[in-house]
């Protein structure tokens, strides 16, 4: 346990930061979801707007230090792939 009280605001605030990642994380993971979804139900018009949505969701969590640019690019690619692979 902290014992100077550096370190136990240090731990205080790691606590709020990993409660917001959280939530943060299933947000976005919230948004990919839906793009998947959208794709195994055929549902193209629904998979391109929900990949434009997901999008600028992806970049902000790379922005907020969330997940790394590689992963961004990674699952942007993939996605676009599912989506214009329905064509």
């Amino acid at each position: 346990m902290a014992n100077t009280a550096q370190a136990k605001k240090r731990a205080r605030q790691a606590e709020k930061s990993r409660i917001r990642n959280a939530g943060q994380r299933s947000h976005l993971r919230t948004f990919i979801k839906k793009i998947i979804v959208a794709v195994e139900s055929g549902n193209k018009e629904e998979a391109q707007v929900a990949y434009k949505t997901a999008v600028p969701i992806i970049d902000s969590a790379v922005a907020k230090g969330l997940i790394h640019k590689n992963k961004a690019a990674r699952n942007k690619s993939k996605l676009n792939k599912k989506v214009y692979a329905m064509a």
